[in-house]
């Protein structure tokens, strides 16, 4: 364990390198991945391993101090700090062991994406999970997981084998299929309500060279697109993953310059097989739809792919975010995407509709706490700038798109790491659906006095 160079108050048992408000590093330290949330909790506590959070969970319970947990950092809400308590902060915790032979990757609860991308990489494997490599690994099993992969090997919950976990007691579990099963149940989609997750076991599959990218079409083809991205996917080889975006081109490189600042539509997508497969996979597109802006698929290698977007989306930039699960997307729908998507207030601001189709739906509704085995699509609109006075306009602007679509969509919840802080209890009962009441069990089982609260709580 780590010197203390904090405070008397803290025991000997807590032996980190505490960050208090007085520490030199405590500015840089709270400082978020989204700059519109602005928290200041009392105490950071780097973890080095799981004896440190162990000892920072009795001490946050034994002097009920509120406790937020932070993984790789990247929540959008700010859930991953507080004001007034303590962050039990597991970035120092990056170990990642990749068992080539049985395709098996243990990984610690601080790692990012991009930690376990250029781990697995090396032996030509990837676990399915999201498409940004800052994301944290933790935050993003937790709620599901989705990406590249989903349609052929499913959420990152269903390649999870077993979490190592702290409760609320201060005990250290293993969940698994053969463990705890209620709590592994629970964490598979469910969040961080249930204890402090120190280790992730992932099954992980063949992902080395793809044949991926974006393709750009001007905004005024967007509702064309969108209709045949409705009608084509469902069909389409389970190997190709494929999202639907409306954006602006970043005016920067790699970006074409004569089409900096354009509004447009995409297909970003990757092909997980032989670039002849990705080619024929990806030839309806090209058939059908209009000659795109630019047409940026390649070979490449899996890891670079899921770094493709990491220098548009620094830390530090604003964001506000709305989700919604789709179940079925209509015309209407799509006029009104379309609408709002034309008003976007910045360059990076976008919506993004994800696919839960394929090796989703083979999974059981009540087989995990995620909520929306039967939805058709996962979709998220994001308000996004670098300067802190559009916060308001981003905003404005995300929840009255939201608003547009929202009525057309039938599901009522959302993916929960595409929701913010003020969504409200009905919202979180809406997310988990059928399960809902089964997690409030697994809840006063594992945390009955909510000491792991500071999430999208479920009441014990």
């Amino acid at each position: 364990m780590l010197k203390s160079t904090a405070s008397h108050e803290f025991p000997d048992r807590l032996c980190t390198s505490l960050i208090g408000q007085d520490h030199p590093g405590y500015e840089a330290t709270r400082a978020l991945y989204n700059a519109m949330i602005d928290k200041r909790p009392r105490w950071i506590v780097p973890c080095a391993d799981v004896g440190d959070v162990v000892a920072a969970v009795n001490h946050a319970r034994d002097r009920q101090l509120l406790v937020a947990i932070r993984g790789g950092g990247h929540n959008g809400p700010g859930f991953g700090s507080c004001d007034g308590g303590m962050v039990i902060d597991m970035s120092p915790m990056k170990h990642v062991d990749v068992d080539p032979a049985a395709r098996k990757v243990r990984v610690e609860a601080g790692c990012t994406q991009g930690d376990v991308d250029r781990a697995t990489s090396a032996h030509g494997l990837a676990v399915p999970a999201g498409i940004v490599s800052s994301t944290g690994i933790a935050g993003l099993t937790l709620g599901g997981g989705t990406g590249y992969l989903t349609r052929k090997h499913g959420l990152t919950i269903d390649n999870l084998l077993a979490a190592e976990v702290v409760l609320a007691d201060g005990s250290v579990v293993t969940a698994s299929a053969d463990e705890h099963p209620e709590l592994f149940w629970a964490l598979r989609g469910g969040g961080g309500n249930f204890g402090v997750v120190t280790r992730f076991t992932f099954q992980a599959h063949p992902a080395k060279d793809v044949y991926a990218g974006p393709i750009f079409y001007d905004i005024a083809h967007a509702a064309e697109i969108m209709r045949w991205y409705r009608d084509f996917l469902p069909g389409a080889p389970r190997e190709l993953g494929m999202f639907f975006g409306m954006k602006t081109v970043p005016s920067c490189d790699p970006f074409p310059r004569e089409i900096w600042g354009r509004r447009i539509c995409t297909l970003i997508s990757c092909y997980n097989g032989t670039e002849e497969d990705g080619l024929r996979a990806m030839q309806p597109a090209r058939d059908a739809l209009p000659k795109p802006l630019m047409d940026g698929m390649m070979r490449l290698p899996f890891v670079d792919l899921q770094g493709l977007f990491d220098r548009l989306l620094p830390k530090g930039l604003h964001w506000y975010w709305k989700g919604d699960y789709v179940d079925e997307l209509s015309d209407a729908a799509i006029a009104a995407h379309v609408a709002h998507a034309s008003m976007s207030p910045s360059e990076l601001s976008l919506m993004h509709l994800y696919p839960i189709d394929g090796a989703v739906h083979d999974v059981a509704s009540e087989a995990t706490a995620w909520g929306a085995r039967q939805a058709r699509w996962s979709m998220v609109i994001a308000g996004i700038d670098p300067n802190p006075a559009k916060a308001p306009e981003l905003k404005q602007w995300a929840s009255a798109y939201w608003a547009a679509v929202h009525k057309h969509n039938q599901h009522g919840g959302a993916y929960i790491n595409f929701m913010m802080d003020d969504e409200g209890e009905a919202r979180v009962r809406a997310a988990y659906g059928a399960n809902y009441e089964r997690l409030v069990g697994v809840k006063r089982r594992y945390d009955p006095a909510n000491l792991f609260r500071v999430n999208h709580n479920i009441r014990p």
